[in-house]
Protein backbone atom coordinates (compact mmCIF):
# COMPACT_ATOMS: atom_id res chain seq x y z
CA UNK A 1 0.00 0.00 0.00
CA UNK A 2 1.47 3.30 -1.14
CA UNK A 3 2.00 5.78 1.86
CA UNK A 4 1.28 9.63 1.75
CA UNK A 5 1.71 12.32 4.28
CA UNK A 6 2.86 15.83 5.66
CA UNK A 7 5.89 16.18 8.14
CA UNK A 8 6.27 18.98 9.54
CA UNK A 9 9.99 19.64 11.52
CA UNK A 10 10.18 22.36 14.68
CA UNK A 11 12.63 22.76 16.89
CA UNK A 12 15.18 25.64 17.97
CA UNK A 13 16.82 27.82 15.51
CA UNK A 14 19.98 26.32 15.83
CA UNK A 15 18.61 22.77 16.25
CA UNK A 16 20.11 21.51 12.88
CA UNK A 17 16.25 21.82 10.99
CA UNK A 18 18.02 22.70 7.36
CA UNK A 19 20.88 20.61 7.78
CA UNK A 20 18.50 17.63 8.76
CA UNK A 21 16.36 18.58 5.48
CA UNK A 22 19.33 18.47 3.16
CA UNK A 23 20.65 14.87 4.48
CA UNK A 24 17.27 13.68 3.87
CA UNK A 25 16.24 14.92 0.55
CA UNK A 26 19.76 15.60 -0.80
CA UNK A 27 22.11 18.72 -0.86
CA UNK A 28 20.17 19.34 -4.43
CA UNK A 29 17.46 20.39 -3.02
CA UNK A 30 18.98 22.10 0.09
CA UNK A 31 16.21 25.07 1.04
CA UNK A 32 13.84 24.18 -1.80
CA UNK A 33 10.46 25.47 -2.17
CA UNK A 34 7.70 23.59 -4.56
CA UNK A 35 4.35 25.61 -5.18
CA UNK A 36 2.44 25.53 -2.19
CA UNK A 37 -0.69 23.38 -2.10
CA UNK A 38 -2.40 25.21 0.93
CA UNK A 39 -1.07 28.30 2.79
CA UNK A 40 -0.80 26.25 6.23
CA UNK A 41 2.11 24.58 4.47
CA UNK A 42 5.26 25.84 4.04
CA UNK A 43 7.09 22.76 1.98
CA UNK A 44 10.77 22.59 2.39
CA UNK A 45 11.02 19.54 0.37
CA UNK A 46 9.22 16.51 -1.09
CA UNK A 47 10.68 12.87 -0.72
CA UNK A 48 8.77 10.33 -3.23
CA UNK A 49 9.70 6.72 -3.27
CA UNK A 50 7.77 4.27 -5.11
CA UNK A 51 6.28 3.10 -1.67
CA UNK A 52 5.79 6.49 -0.20
CA UNK A 53 6.06 10.30 -0.47
CA UNK A 54 7.03 12.78 2.28
CA UNK A 55 6.37 16.28 2.20
CA UNK A 56 8.29 18.10 4.62
CA UNK A 57 7.81 21.35 5.73
CA UNK A 58 8.71 23.93 7.78
CA UNK A 59 6.89 25.60 10.88
CA UNK A 60 5.71 28.87 10.43
CA UNK A 61 7.42 31.28 13.45
CA UNK A 62 11.07 29.32 12.41
CA UNK A 63 11.24 30.38 9.22
CA UNK A 64 11.43 33.85 10.52
CA UNK A 65 14.52 34.56 12.32
CA UNK A 66 13.27 37.80 13.44
CA UNK A 67 10.55 36.20 15.28
CA UNK A 68 11.06 35.22 18.86
CA UNK A 69 9.05 32.14 20.48
CA UNK A 70 6.14 33.65 21.93
CA UNK A 71 2.72 32.95 22.76
CA UNK A 72 1.80 33.81 18.95
CA UNK A 73 3.97 32.49 17.57
CA UNK A 74 3.42 28.77 19.54
CA UNK A 75 -0.01 29.60 18.48
CA UNK A 76 0.95 29.36 15.13
CA UNK A 77 3.28 26.62 15.39
CA UNK A 78 1.11 24.37 17.09
CA UNK A 79 -1.50 24.70 14.48
CA UNK A 80 0.89 23.68 11.92
CA UNK A 81 2.28 20.83 13.20
CA UNK A 82 -1.31 19.64 14.24
CA UNK A 83 -1.70 19.54 10.62
CA UNK A 84 0.51 17.56 9.91
CA UNK A 85 0.61 13.74 10.22
CA UNK A 86 3.88 13.67 11.82
CA UNK A 87 5.85 15.84 13.85
CA UNK A 88 9.63 15.91 14.29
CA UNK A 89 11.01 17.41 17.16
CA UNK A 90 14.32 18.29 16.55
CA UNK A 91 16.75 19.12 19.38
CA UNK A 92 20.32 19.88 19.78
CA UNK A 93 21.78 16.79 22.07
CA UNK A 94 24.58 19.18 23.53
CA UNK A 95 21.53 21.89 24.89
CA UNK A 96 19.42 21.26 27.79
CA UNK A 97 16.83 18.15 27.04
CA UNK A 98 14.70 19.97 30.19
CA UNK A 99 14.72 22.64 28.33
CA UNK A 100 13.42 21.25 25.12
CA UNK A 101 11.18 18.89 26.34
CA UNK A 102 9.39 22.11 28.06
CA UNK A 103 8.93 23.93 24.65
CA UNK A 104 7.70 20.45 23.00
CA UNK A 105 5.41 20.20 25.73
CA UNK A 106 4.29 23.43 25.44
CA UNK A 107 2.87 22.51 22.03
CA UNK A 108 0.41 19.94 23.75
CA UNK A 109 0.47 18.03 20.47
CA UNK A 110 -2.00 15.78 18.86
CA UNK A 111 -0.23 13.81 16.12
CA UNK A 112 2.81 11.11 16.35
CA UNK A 113 6.10 12.55 17.61
CA UNK A 114 9.57 11.42 16.86
CA UNK A 115 12.00 13.12 19.14
CA UNK A 116 15.36 13.66 17.05
CA UNK A 117 18.78 14.33 19.07
CA UNK A 118 20.62 15.81 16.44
CA UNK A 119 24.90 16.22 16.70
CA UNK A 120 25.21 13.16 18.14
CA UNK A 121 28.35 12.80 16.64
CA UNK A 122 29.52 15.42 19.17
CA UNK A 123 28.57 13.07 21.81
CA UNK A 124 30.62 10.02 23.91
CA UNK A 125 28.20 7.19 23.25
CA UNK A 126 27.23 6.80 27.47
CA UNK A 127 26.64 9.74 27.38
CA UNK A 128 23.97 9.01 24.21
CA UNK A 129 22.45 6.42 25.65
CA UNK A 130 21.67 8.27 28.64
CA UNK A 131 19.92 11.02 26.94
CA UNK A 132 18.06 8.10 24.67
CA UNK A 133 16.56 7.11 27.92
CA UNK A 134 15.55 10.59 29.19
CA UNK A 135 14.23 11.07 26.03
CA UNK A 136 12.14 8.06 26.17
CA UNK A 137 11.40 8.43 29.44
CA UNK A 138 9.05 11.93 28.31
CA UNK A 139 6.87 9.16 26.86
CA UNK A 140 5.22 11.43 24.24
CA UNK A 141 7.47 9.89 21.27
CA UNK A 142 6.45 7.40 19.40
CA UNK A 143 10.10 6.91 18.44
CA UNK A 144 13.19 8.48 19.49
CA UNK A 145 16.37 8.96 16.90
CA UNK A 146 19.34 10.08 17.30
CA UNK A 147 21.12 11.28 14.10
CA UNK A 148 23.81 13.58 12.82
CA UNK A 149 22.34 15.56 10.38
CA UNK A 150 26.04 16.65 9.40
CA UNK A 151 27.42 13.19 8.71
CA UNK A 152 24.11 12.17 7.52
CA UNK A 153 23.62 9.20 9.64
CA UNK A 154 20.90 7.85 11.44
CA UNK A 155 18.75 9.16 8.35
CA UNK A 156 17.86 5.96 7.47
CA UNK A 157 16.56 4.65 10.47
CA UNK A 158 14.72 7.91 11.35
CA UNK A 159 13.47 7.62 7.61
CA UNK A 160 11.99 4.21 8.37
CA UNK A 161 10.31 5.47 11.65
CA UNK A 162 8.83 8.62 9.50
CA UNK A 163 7.50 5.91 6.76
CA UNK A 164 5.91 3.70 9.92
CA UNK A 165 3.63 6.00 11.09
CA UNK A 166 2.43 8.12 7.64
CA UNK A 167 -1.01 7.43 6.59
CA UNK A 168 -1.85 5.17 3.28
CA UNK A 169 -3.03 7.43 0.19
CA UNK A 170 -1.57 8.95 -3.23
CA UNK A 171 1.16 11.34 -3.67
CA UNK A 172 -0.09 14.74 -3.18
CA UNK A 173 2.95 15.94 -6.02
CA UNK A 174 3.79 14.33 -9.14
CA UNK A 175 7.51 13.90 -8.92
CA UNK A 176 8.87 17.12 -10.81
CA UNK A 177 6.85 19.47 -8.76
CA UNK A 178 10.10 20.44 -6.83
CA UNK A 179 11.25 23.92 -7.83
CA UNK A 180 13.14 26.73 -6.43
CA UNK A 181 10.81 29.75 -6.57
CA UNK A 182 10.03 30.13 -2.92
CA UNK A 183 13.35 30.26 -1.67
CA UNK A 184 14.65 32.76 -4.38
CA UNK A 185 11.15 34.52 -3.72
CA UNK A 186 11.99 35.00 -0.16
CA UNK A 187 15.51 35.96 -0.85
CA UNK A 188 14.09 38.72 -3.21
CA UNK A 189 11.76 39.91 -0.28
CA UNK A 190 14.58 40.06 1.86
CA UNK A 191 16.44 42.63 -0.49
CA UNK A 192 13.80 44.30 -1.33
CA UNK A 193 12.87 44.84 2.33
CA UNK A 194 16.42 46.30 2.78
CA UNK A 195 15.79 49.09 0.26
CA UNK A 196 12.50 49.79 2.01
CA UNK A 197 14.77 50.04 5.23
CA UNK A 198 17.32 52.14 3.84
CA UNK A 199 16.08 54.49 1.06
CA UNK A 200 13.15 57.36 1.65
CA UNK A 201 10.63 58.83 -0.07
CA UNK A 202 9.47 56.95 -3.73
CA UNK A 203 12.26 54.81 -4.15
CA UNK A 204 11.02 51.50 -2.41
CA UNK A 205 7.28 51.75 -3.97
CA UNK A 206 9.33 51.80 -7.81
CA UNK A 207 11.55 48.97 -7.06
CA UNK A 208 11.28 45.12 -7.46
CA UNK A 209 13.97 42.76 -7.28
CA UNK A 210 14.67 39.71 -9.19
CA UNK A 211 16.76 36.91 -7.98
CA UNK A 212 18.65 36.11 -11.48
CA UNK A 213 21.02 32.63 -10.30
CA UNK A 214 20.73 30.95 -7.33
CA UNK A 215 23.57 28.45 -6.83
CA UNK A 216 24.19 25.62 -4.47
CA UNK A 217 27.46 25.48 -4.42
CA UNK A 218 30.38 22.97 -1.92
CA UNK A 219 30.98 25.65 0.64
CA UNK A 220 28.35 28.45 0.40
CA UNK A 221 25.31 29.95 -2.54
CA UNK A 222 26.24 31.72 -4.61
CA UNK A 223 23.08 34.68 -5.42
CA UNK A 224 23.06 37.18 -8.37
CA UNK A 225 19.91 39.30 -7.81
CA UNK A 226 18.92 42.42 -10.07
CA UNK A 227 17.14 45.27 -8.49
CA UNK A 228 14.97 47.44 -10.88
CA UNK A 229 14.19 50.62 -10.72
CA UNK A 230 12.37 53.02 -13.30
CA UNK A 231 14.64 55.88 -13.11
CA UNK A 232 18.67 56.96 -13.52
CA UNK A 233 18.27 59.25 -10.94
CA UNK A 234 17.13 56.44 -8.38
CA UNK A 235 20.23 54.09 -9.96
CA UNK A 236 22.11 56.65 -8.45
CA UNK A 237 20.48 56.68 -5.35
CA UNK A 238 20.51 53.54 -4.91
CA UNK A 239 24.31 52.89 -5.65
CA UNK A 240 25.31 55.90 -3.60
CA UNK A 241 28.75 58.10 -4.51
CA UNK A 242 31.48 55.40 -4.98
CA UNK A 243 29.11 52.68 -4.41
CA UNK A 244 28.61 53.23 -0.89
CA UNK A 245 25.00 52.67 -0.62
CA UNK A 246 24.48 49.10 -2.41
CA UNK A 247 27.59 47.76 -0.51
CA UNK A 248 25.48 48.91 2.62
CA UNK A 249 22.57 47.08 0.92
CA UNK A 250 24.40 44.17 0.43
CA UNK A 251 26.01 43.49 3.52
CA UNK A 252 22.65 43.81 5.44
CA UNK A 253 20.82 41.44 3.20
CA UNK A 254 23.55 39.27 3.21
CA UNK A 255 23.63 38.66 6.38
CA UNK A 256 19.93 38.22 7.05
CA UNK A 257 19.71 35.38 4.01
CA UNK A 258 22.60 33.81 5.37
CA UNK A 259 20.70 33.55 8.58
CA UNK A 260 17.78 31.90 6.70
CA UNK A 261 18.90 29.84 4.71
CA UNK A 262 22.02 28.32 6.72
CA UNK A 263 24.58 28.97 4.59
CA UNK A 264 27.38 31.43 3.55
CA UNK A 265 26.00 33.38 0.95
CA UNK A 266 27.81 35.20 -1.62
CA UNK A 267 25.73 38.14 -2.77
CA UNK A 268 25.93 40.27 -6.27
CA UNK A 269 23.76 42.65 -6.87
CA UNK A 270 23.31 45.21 -9.80
CA UNK A 271 20.67 47.89 -10.17
CA UNK A 272 18.96 48.10 -13.96
CA UNK A 273 16.54 51.07 -14.73
CA UNK A 274 13.18 49.84 -16.77
CA UNK A 275 11.39 52.61 -16.95
CA UNK A 276 7.28 51.74 -16.55
CA UNK A 277 8.16 48.83 -15.43
CA UNK A 278 5.44 48.74 -13.33
CA UNK A 279 2.81 49.71 -16.01
CA UNK A 280 4.25 46.50 -18.91
CA UNK A 281 2.60 43.82 -18.71
CA UNK A 282 5.85 41.86 -20.23
CA UNK A 283 8.36 43.14 -17.40
CA UNK A 284 5.23 42.60 -14.71
CA UNK A 285 4.95 38.48 -15.65
CA UNK A 286 8.90 38.46 -15.56
CA UNK A 287 9.23 40.02 -12.15
CA UNK A 288 6.74 36.86 -10.91
CA UNK A 289 3.55 39.74 -10.46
Amino acid sequence: MHKAGFVNIFGKPNAGKSTLLNAIIGEKLAIISPKVQTTRHRITGVLTDPAYQIVFSDTPGIIDPKYKLHEKMMGAVKSALEDADVALLIMDSKESMEENLELFDSLKLKVPIILILNKMDNILKEDMEVLIERAKAWGKAAAVVPVSAMQKKGIKELLAEIVALLPNGNPFYPDDTLTDKSTRFLVAEMIREKVFQLFEEEIPYHTTVIVTQFQEKETLTKITAEIIVTRDTQKGIILGEKGKSIRELGTLARQEIEKFIERKVFLELFVKVRGKWRDNDTFLKEYGY
